[in-house]
């Protein structure tokens, strides 16, 4: 991809936002509707010694985020829900995907996962801005 590709450009300044980097959040694959996201949790556990959900709900949300704003469309959340599905340690891998787009609305559900394990569901709602 050229330098100035817009995706590429978004991509670089979700990564570089400071909450991205204080979580050591990485996008490691964007394009219009669709995300991966890593993070890895070491110093992200709660006092049970798993990730803590905040930290997990932070990932969910940067994948929602970026799969929904990076082909230049502002967007802006205005509706979320997690699910805890079971305790996650590790390398975690948040996939977003855009499941509806009516316009001005859209939904993305985001799967959280331990390897091969999803440890939670996030939907979304964004409203399109322009």
């Amino acid at each position: 991809m050229p330098e100035n590709d817009p995706i590429k450009a978004k991509i670089r300044e979700f990564n570089v936002s400071e909450f991205a980097r204080l979580l050591g959040m990485v996008i490691e694959e964007a394009r219009d509707g669709y995300a991966r996201v890593t993070m890895d949790c070491t110093g992200k556990a709660n006092p049970s010694g798993v990730v803590h959900g905040g930290a997990i709900a932070a990932l969910a949300d940067q994948a929602f985020g970026i799969a929904e704003n990076c082909a230049g469309i502002h967007r802006v959340a205005v509706s979320i829900h997690i699910q805890y599905l079971v305790p996650g340690t590790g390398l975690l891998v948040a996939i977003a995907e855009r499941v509806c787009d009516n316009g001005s609305c859209d939904t993305c559900r985001v799967l959280v996962y331990a390897g091969e394990r999803v440890i939670a569901e996030f939907t979304g709602v964004a409203f399109r801005v322009d």
